[in-house]
């Protein structure tokens, strides 16, 4: 067999190292490459686009594309009115402020925003964290001034953050939100959602504060006395209404409007039910008068100063991690089934620049809505432009229509609620969970438990844990296998994984599949150590020739510490007191510079036992192997 020559990596300074380094890891789309070669006049231009994403399609914009726009704009403000009156009263928030939220950071994201889906407005997940949250040290009935306050203060936080994770590209940060993590956690919060509006759906006025399971059903079974029939009859028949628009538009996805508009028809119907018979006066809760107007400004009620300021970070920073997690997911999802990239570290500046505009303009945390953002790519939307139209829409209700949401029941905003956030709930993926990784699954069902069972916060930050637990374990006891021969082949395999595989005589073939590092390099000593004793002890058993070779096969060791250099240090002295040579296989540049630099005495970095692939390490230490092991 040939023997290929290792070659040393050719010379990079430090300053080129680390210049790579960085942008490998901040700027791996590189997009400044986009401007080289190009005159000044074009580069100002793509500069422009790449700031406003608005100026790269808005050119080409036609009737055709505005036709397909405004029919979806309108389609998702049919959908967004009542959810955004709905989500704000489960943020503690006045309803008025759930529109508000749904005219001006829409306007935003426009503008700054690269996906052509996104819906953008108040969700869910992020109205119950903010509501849950700051309610533990303000009462938003006690004092609800502060407490939109300390919402919007939030909802400034949360952008600020946002955005300066964009502007700095840290947008892996939010990838410790896994999968798992996110499926538990959406499917916990679903739950603690929907028990909460039993409240509205059942007339009870005396609610528990706390978000729990078992307060919240302890509550709502101590206060039977406080059920309404009337609130039950008008509730449970909305919630059936608007559950066989979502599974007919689940079955028939092209008839996605009639769940899309069935909100807005609840509102409207049960509105003229509780007008005509003055149900408001039998014992069924009305929303009241809505102040009338365009988004006040409100950058005076920012406060950042004071004893809440903690806490308005604390929430900022954990509304934000989740809406802007939420937003990003659901623009790549639908980006991918339409063929069209967006940038993540944009959307990220997007949507937190939005909030920071939000919180000035009466609005609360926003973001791109999954129920909402299916609606506008089901309706054909093209562009942003269909968020645009939905904030005219919004805009021209908040302006004129305003009166005529006094009469809206409660308990249909109730229903509302539950309707949306029960998709939440995603069994087939956690059934996908459970079939691929346990682990996994663990960290889910931790998410979901510590949801409903303790509060929306802690769940979360548990199965942060837990995911931050397993990259540890996987840093700290990286895999490591013993390799053998495939018959009639140059192919070395995994022992235990490839049966037919054997060892070959005299040599110990391991494979090291992670860098070697202060957190596992004294696990891979003792391995390492454990390993070359069983082997003695087999060769003696059976009569072979004595260990002579111990080959570390290193393609996927992509990168070595200090502590990982004198774990290969201290290897080379335990294998020469036993007169065992250690062999080398297909070093990473770095690695093999590393290692270059620290063996001044070429102890242990010998060309003779440098080799390309392990079948041409065993076949030259073969054949020279006895006048070798005596160098």
């Amino acid at each position: 067999m040939e023997v290929h020559k290792v070659v040393a990596p050719p010379h990079k300074s430090t300053v080129a190292k680390l210049k790579t380094k960085l942008k490998e890891t901040f700027f791996p789309d590189d997009p400044l490459r986009q401007f080289r070669g190009q005159p000044n006049r074009t580069k100002l231009i793509r500069a422009a686009q790449y700031i406003f994403p608005i100026l790269q399609w808005c050119p080409q914009y036609s009737f055709t594309l505005l036709k397909s726009d405004v029919v979806s704009g309108l389609t998702i403000a049919s959908l967004a009115i009542p959810q955004g009156i709905s989500y704000a009263k489960l943020a503690n928030l006045p309803p008025i402020v759930g529109l508000y939220s749904s005219f001006v950071p829409p306007l935003v994201y426009a503008v700054l925003g690269s996906s052509r889906d996104l819906a953008v407005g108040p969700v869910s997940i992020a109205s119950l964290i903010l509501g849950s949250m700051l309610r533990q040290q303000v009462s938003p009935i006690d004092d609800p001034v502060l407490f939109l306050q300390l919402a919007l203060s939030s909802t400034f936080f949360a952008g600020l953050f946002q955005a300066s994770l964009g502007i700095l590209r840290l947008g892996f940060i939010i990838d410790y939100l896994s999968k798992a993590t996110l499926i538990g956690f959406m499917a916990g919060a679903a739950i603690i959602v929907s028990l909460q509006q039993l409240k509205a759906l059942l007339g009870i006025t005396h609610f528990t504060k706390h978000m729990s399971v078992v307060p919240v059903l302890s509550s709502v079974f101590h206060h039977t006395n406080e059920w309404s029939w009337q609130t039950i009859v008008m509730g449970v028949s909305f919630l059936l209404f608007l559950l066989a628009t979502r599974h007919l538009s689940m079955k028939k996805p092209k008839l996605f409007w009639v769940s899309a508009g069935a909100p807005l028809l609840s509102v409207i119907v049960s509105t003229l039910v509780v007008f005509a018979f003055r149900a408001d006066r039998h014992g069924i809760s009305v929303i009241g008068k809505l102040q009338e107007g365009l988004n006040p400004p409100s950058w005076n009620m920012l406060q950042f100063h004071g004893s809440h300021l903690g806490l308005v970070a604390k929430t900022g920073l954990v509304t934000g991690i989740v809406s802007l997690t939420e937003g990003i997911a659901v623009g790549r999802t639908f980006a991918a089934l339409r063929n069209y990239h967006v940038d993540g570290n944009k959307e990220m500046i997007a949507i937190g620049l939005m909030n920071v505009v939000g919180s000035a303009t009466s609005c609360y945390v926003t973001t791109g809505a999954f129920s909402r953002s299916a609606v506008n790519h089901n309706a054909g939307a093209k562009t942003a432009v269909s968020n645009i139209v939905m904030s005219v829409t919004v805009m021209v209700t908040l302006l004129f229509l305003m009166p005529l949401f006094e009469y809206t029941p409660n308990v249909v905003l109730g229903a509302i609620i539950v309707t949306a956030v029960i998709g939440l709930i995603d069994l087939p993926a956690a059934r996908h969970i459970w079939k691929i990784d346990k682990f996994d699954f663990l960290v889910m069902l931790c998410a979901f438990f510590g949801v409903i069972f303790l509060s929306v916060q802690n769940g979360l930050a548990i199965a942060v844990g837990l995911s931050l637990f397993k990259i540890l374990m996987q840093a700290t006891r990286p895999k490591m296998v013993i390799m053998g021969n495939i018959p009639g082949t140059d192919i070395y395999r995994n022992l235990d994984h490839y049966k037919e595989a054997q060892r070959i005589p005299g040599f110990l073939i391991l494979s090291i599949e992670s860098p070697v590092n202060f957190a596992n390099s004294n696990y891979l000593t003792e391995r390492t150590s454990r390993w070359i004793e069983e082997c003695e002890e087999e060769e003696a058993q059976e009569k072979h020739s004595s260990l002579r070779f111990l080959i570390l096969e290193m393609s996927a060791v992509s990168g070595v510490d200090t502590n990982g250099v004198a774990f290969f240090k201290e290897l080379k002295k335990t294998t020469a007191k036993k007169d065992i040579e250690l062999v080398f296989v297909n070093p990473l540049s770095e690695v093999m510079e590393k290692l270059q630099r620290a063996d001044e005495e070429e102890e242990f970095m010998r060309p003779e036992f440098l080799f390309l692939t392990v079948a041409e390490a065993v076949a030259s230490l073969s054949l020279k192997g006895p006048s070798l092991s005596n160098v």
